[in-house]
């Protein structure tokens, strides 16, 4: 390589570079203690009560369906159509009862309608939709029943895991007596 070639890369070496930002007149910032105090000055916490005050956790109400219902009844009047529409359905309301999961209604339907195929796919969204459960059974201020393990495995037992995991929701809305579905309620945790 040519000397000249080799003059622009050396302004890019660690000591260049630190030499060039002590120069005067390339430093572009500079607070001064007060300026610093007067910024950081509404990025503290107030004790006060008003409309930074944190506002209590709230969700909106799941619904109470049939386990027997969901994982023999239906699927076999619907040929298998309702086992999906209850997946999609359970994610919606799991997200709207604590907006803190970030779960995605469509995106696990479709793990299971393009993916069941593959079989591992299936079983983790069974799984990762067991925690859920589990985490909606903590927010209720239950005690948290659903395993993730159990939601899993129970897949290879005539498709039970269904039951079992509409068993375990419905513990969730049994936690809040006389709320309808879509109702706000609250969160314990």
């Amino acid at each position: 390589m040519t000397k000249a070639l080799m003059k622009p890369l050396r302004i890019f070496t660690p000591p260049a570079l630190l030499a060039m930002l002590a120069r005067p007149e390339n430093r572009q910032f500079s607070l001064s203690t007060s300026t610093w105090s007067a910024a950081m000055a509404d990025t503290q916490p107030t004790t006060q009560p008003g409309p930074s005050a944190v506002a209590p956790l709230s969700g909106l109400a799941m619904k109470r369906r049939g386990p027997v219902a969901v994982w023999l009844g239906l699927p076999i009047i619907t040929f298998g159509i309702y086992q999906l529409v209850w997946y999609y359905k359970i994610h919606k309301e799991l997200n709207e009862y604590d907006r803190r999961q970030n779960l995605s209604p469509a995106g696990s339907l479709l793990v299971l309608l393009f993916l069941g195929w593959t079989l591992i796919a299936p079983l983790i969204s069974f799984h990762n939709t067991g925690k859920a459960i589990a985490n909606a059974q903590r927010a209720a201020g239950l005690q948290v029943t659903c395993s993730p393990a159990a939601s899993t495995w129970l897949a290879f037992a005539f498709g039970i895991n269904v039951w079992y995991m509409q068993r375990e929701l419905n513990r969730v809305t049994e936690a809040y007596p006389g709320a309808t579905p879509g109702a706000q309620v609250p969160l314990a945790a």
